[in-house]
């Protein structure tokens, strides 16, 4: 087991280091840097499998006063996401224009920053973390300068500021009412209340803020902004898109664990989950700019995801936890293969771009295999998520409920997907090796994924979901069904909607968005006092 400090500390001390460097000498830096991660993490997820959650308190102060690092399977499989992804972005943007080493710096400083946040277990240090990694991705997103990218950067930088502002005021209330900030410190004495009285109020300015960093319906207004901003770099898009929003997520998934003895808000958080990736998808299809139909995919994605963590079933819990992952690969390599395609066709506009699949076959082929699998085609990856987050719903109305989810994601990928078709004047153009492989390997591991599925699950979480031969079969069946009653429904009815087009100008200001924060944290309050 290697120091879990190290694996924090590291890519920001040795970016800090390379700014004095040439730049040509600290990409190679860098990129070393990122495989020696890689292999750290793998190193601790493997003994974390074998020996159990290890904790470590930072300067042998108590676990429930010191700020205290903790590894469990969870957590291991979402650093070595993260240090793998990294590794796949630095390496996609080692020949362009605009980086430098201060971009090399933040971007370093950002992994770091996550790394901290899956491996956390106090509330305060939650909070300082996520304030410093929003200073750091405004930053880079405005990065390049140009007064849309400022706007958005800011935008992004304040409601968060807002957010965390709810955060923090229930951390603190929540030390007044308990005494403890340490995840394990509050499980412990949230069990021995004999009431939720005095942890309702807390709750639900945590949750609130939680919320909005998983990005949850009404609160998700900022993802497309902060994600599909014009001149944020690519691998910004995807580092927020495939990653980081599932930072929030992780906290809900920690939040709801520390409460579950006293407030159980499952069936709330299931239907605010629907009604998000409803959302999602209508306003994906509503857009033309690429970047903004796979930012408001991932508002859909998110949806879901929050259903399965909310049916109380092991089989979908587990399948939102892989979906997660799931996520992260496909959306990564749509980001990254949507900027390489903005990159040749000097637009974002998608139906001014055609012919993709014969100007850039490699991208196309990756950014096909992942749209299988954000779709959930057969022997894709997305399909065994959904399949397991579909599991135990017959009957009830979440069965029809993922069906409708899947049909809008097939219906906006629909109109995602005309961009590799149709005539092209263009000439095949010059291939970069390194976003080409990096795209390319993206894709496979959609595919692998789905074939290998099921041991992926037990490899990574240590438990064993099967999937049934004949059930599986029906839900591929089901997708071909879906598949082509999507097209029809958006060739035959949406392709000219004025709806949809009134739609496309959707966002809110930032006092709307900070009205929705209250609005949300109200009615979240009302519930908790009406069921608990």
């Amino acid at each position: 087991m290697i120091d879990l400090l190290w694996i924090i500390l590291l890519p920001i001390i040795i970016a800090a280091f390379s700014m004095i460097l040439p730049i040509k000498l600290s990409k190679y830096i860098i990129v070393i840097m990122q495989i020696c991660l890689v292999i750290i993490a793998f190193i601790n997820f493997a003994y974390v499998r074998v020996n159990g959650i290890v904790l470590q308190s930072i300067g042998d102060w108590p676990s429930n006063v010191s700020i205290t690092l903790r590894a469990d399977l969870l957590a291991t499989v979402m650093v070595l996401l993260t240090v793998i992804l990294f590794l796949a972005m630095v390496l996609y943007n080692t020949k362009q224009k605009y980086l430098n080493n201060l971009f090399l710096f933040l971007f370093s400083v950002l992994e770091g920053l996550i790394i901290a946040l899956f491996l956390s277990n106090d509330l305060f240090n939650v909070f300082v973390l996520i304030e410093v990694a929003t200073v750091v991705i405004s930053v880079l997103i405005m990065f390049k300068k140009d007064s849309q990218s400022i706007y958005d950067g800011m935008l992004y930088l304040l409601i968060n500021v807002v957010a965390m502002s709810f955060f923090l005021l229930g951390v603190g209330m929540l030390y007044k009412a308990l005494g403890v900030i340490d995840l394990f410190g509050i499980e412990s004495a949230v069990s021995r209340l004999d009431s939720a009285d005095s942890i309702i109020l807390p709750y639900a300015f945590i949750i609130t803020a939680v919320s909005l960093k998983a990005a949850l319906m009404p609160l998700f207004s900022w993802l497309p902004r902060a994600h599909g901003t014009p001149s944020a770099p690519s691998v910004i898009s995807a580092v927020l898109s495939g990653l980081y929003v599932k930072s929030g997520i992780y906290l809900f998934i920690r939040i709801q664990d520390a409460f579950a003895s006293q407030i159980d808000t499952s069936e709330y958080f299931l239907i605010m989950g629907f009604i998000t990736a409803v959302v999602g998808f209508i306003l994906a299809t509503a857009q033309k700019d690429i970047k903004l139909i796979l930012a408001y995919g991932t508002v859909s994605q998110i949806g879901l995801i929050m259903m399965g963590l909310n049916m109380n079933h092991i089989e979908t819990t587990w399948g939102a936890i892989y979906h997660i992952v799931n996520h992260a690969f496909f959306k990564s390599a749509l980001f990254l293969t949507a900027g390489m395609i903005i990159d040749e066709y000097k637009t974002r506009d998608v139906y001014k771009i055609r012919g993709v699949f014969k100007r850039m076959p490699i991208v196309s082929i990756a950014s096909i295999f992942a749209i299988l699998g954000v779709t959930g085609a057969p022997l894709f990856n997305g399909s065994i998520s959904k399949y397991l987050i579909a599991y135990g719903t017959s009957g009830s109305w979440a069965e029809y409920g993922l069906l409708f989810i899947n049909l809008g994601t097939i219906i906006y990928i629909v109109k995602y997907s005309q961009m590799f078709f149709g005539l092209d004047t263009g000439i095949r153009c010059r291939s970069d090796f390194y976003r080409n492989t990096v795209v390319f390997v993206l894709g496979i591991i959609c595919f692998i994924g789905g074939i290998f599925g099921e041991k992926s699950i037990e490899f990574l979480f240590d438990v064993k979901m099967p999937v049934d031969p004949l059930l599986y079969g029906t839900k591929a069946i089901i997708f071909i069904i879906t598949l082509f009653i999507g097209i029809l429904i958006y060739h035959g009815f949406l392709i000219n909607s004025k709806f949809l087009s009134k739609l496309n100008k959707f966002e809110l200001s930032f006092n709307e968005v900070c009205l929705t924060l209250t609005l949300f944290f109200s009615f979240t309050l009302v519930y908790l006092k009406i069921t608990q």
